[in-house]
Order: structure tokens, then C-alpha cells, then sequence
């Protein structure tokens, strides 16, 4: 499968805000997220925040959007109010502990009116291939590789997915893997926001937001465009093993010997060596910035 060509338009209608559900405990990082927020853990000595904020500025993205809950001042301290070009916006979630991101999502409900790009805070991947999630109504979706579990889902003959699956079943070849990364335009977000209110009006905050889009690519009122992203180019850190393996497929990568820092403004600062095991200091607020 291959990505859809660019169409006419497209810096016109390229998506320029970010939405990052960056609320969780992260409580099998544990001791790592004991006191710092998920994202803000090193892979390679640059922290996932960093990455996401880099590879947003990268494609010209002017404002994100983030939910916080654990360890929120840590993002806060980190990112200030505007960080690589964008406008920094923090929702935060009272009951984090007790929620799951079906109700990260609907908090940014009344923040959001506009397309956007929606992420997890536990993804690295290469930035190039953000590429194809700059319009709206996208998912990002990936072969299946042994090391990955969860969402899945099945893309019809026209090119578009058919239905979502909760188990991975490695012997059907049609099934790719979800990255968690999406693009909603606006007639998709009004959509997503009416399930969402349902759901959490009935008191279905533990729930994940997979599930709605799931029900509505059902029902056919739901369409996502699928963009294939290389098995061997992203990961998804949930476990301290799953942090040996992104930390290594990183290190395989080239990165840039000098960065500009996050704040706008601020001086040039450098990062010390670190790895998996270490976790982020808290004066770690000064990175290096591509």
C-alpha cells in the first residue's frame, strides 16, 4: 500500500494544529514516570516531547494543543507557552487517574475548532512521514511486526479503512497495525464530539476512543484515508523494554549535533548523555533544538 499523491492545494489545506493526550500515569515506565510526565522520557538522550515538537515544527505546524494530568508541570516547565514556533495550549484533566483517553479526548472538545492532528504521548517515529497525515481525515497505520499489540484494522478496495479490530490476528495479511495518529477535519470532529459527549454522559470514561471511531466506521459515518508508515521507523513505548527497543532503532538514525531550544528566545543549552534507565532531571529544560 502506498501513500496517497499530494492533490492541489495542499499547503492550503494542510492541518496546522496538534492535539497530544499526554494525561497518563504511565505506570510501566515506573520508576521513570514516578516524577516526570510519560513524554518527557529520554529515548537516545531526546525525550519523546522533543521529538513530537521537532517533527511539528518541521511541517509547519502552528499551535498544540495538549491534555496533562500526571506530572504536568513538567511538560509545562518544559514547553512554556510557545515552543518550536507554536502556540502552546494546556488542558488539563483532573481525574486522570481514573479516566482513559476517550475523556482526554472529549475535554479538548470546546479548545479544538479547527482540523487537527491527534497523537499519543508515548510514539517516536521519523519524521518524514508525518508527511502524509497533513490532511485531514487520515489514520496512520503500519505492517505488522511481532513486537506489536492492539488496535487493528482492515483497509477496503477503495482505499479506505473497513473496519477497526481489537486483537491482532498475525495469520490474516489484510490487517495493519494502528500508530495512533490521526488527522480529523472539522465535519469529522463535530461527528467525534457527539459520540463523545454521549459516551461520557453515560459514564464511559475508562473507556478508549478507538471504540467510537470503531462503532462509526460501522455505522459508515467515518471514513479515514490510511498512510503507511515503516514498521521499522516508529515505536510505541509502553514498557521499559519496549523503551530498549525505540532507544536503539533511534540510535540508528543520524541526529543533528546542534539544537535550538525550546523556549523561543532562550539561549542555546545542551542536553547531558542519559539512557533508558536514567530518569529526566528536573532542570532538564533547556534541550538542544534541530
Amino acid at each position: 500500500m502506498k501513500n496517497l499523491p499530494t492533490p492541489p492545494g495542499f499547503e492550503e489545506k494542510q492541518v496546522r494544529t496538534a492535539l497530544l493526550l499526554a494525561a497518563g500515569t504511565g505506570s510501566r515506565l515506573a520508576p521513570l514516570t514516578d516524577r516526570t510526565a510519560k513524554c518527557r522520557v529520554l529515548v537516545d538522550e531526546i525525550s519523546i516531547l522533543e521529538r513530537l515538537v521537532d517533527t511539528l515544527r518541521l511541517h509547519n505546524f502552528k499551535r498544540l494543543v495538549i491534555v496533562v494530568g500526571h506530572q504536568a508541570d513538567s511538560i509545562r516547565d518544559f514547553l512554556g507557552t510557545r515552543a518550536g514556533g507554536m502556540k502552546i495550549t494546556y488542558i488539563t484533566s483532573p481525574v486522570y487517574k481514573t479516566t482513559n483517553n476517550i475523556y482526554s479526548l472529549w475535554l479538548a472538545r470546546q479548545e479544538i475548532e479547527e482540523p487537527f492532528l491527534l497523537i499519543e504521548s508515548d510514539l517516536v517515529f521519523n519524521s518524514e512521514m508525518l508527511k502524509g497525515m497533513l490532511q485531514p481525515d487520515r489514520i496512520a497505520v503500519s505492517k505488522l511486526q511481532p513486537w506489536m499489540n492492539g488496535t487493528t484494522v482492515t483497509i477496503n478496495r477503495h482505499r479506505k479503512i473497513k473496519a477497526f479490530h481489537k486483537n491482532i490476528q498475525k495469520t490474516d495479511a489484510r490487517q495493519y497495525k494502528t500508530v495512533n495518529i490521526y488527522s480529523l477535519s472539522m465535519q469529522t470532529w463535530e461527528s467525534v464530539r457527539k459520540r463523545l459527549d454521549h459516551c461520557i454522559s453515560n459514564n464511559r470514561v475508562n473507556g478508549y476512543y478507538e471504540t467510537v471511531f470503531a462503532d462509526m466506521v460501522t455505522e459508515g459515518c467515518l471514513s479515514f484515508t490510511p498512510v503507511l508508515f515503516d514498521a521499522d521507523r516508529w515505536y510505541e513505548i509502553d514498557t521499559i523494554a519496549d523503551l530498549r527497543a525505540a532507544t536503539l532503532m533511534c540510535s540508528h538514525h543520524h541526529r543533528p549535533a546542534a539544537r535550538r531550544p525550546v523556549h523561543e528566545g532562550a539561549q542555546p543549552g545542551r542536553i547531558g548523555p542519559s539512557s533508558y534507565h536514567q530518569a529526566v532531571p528536573a532542570h532538564y529544560s533547556n534541550p538542544r533544538w534541530a
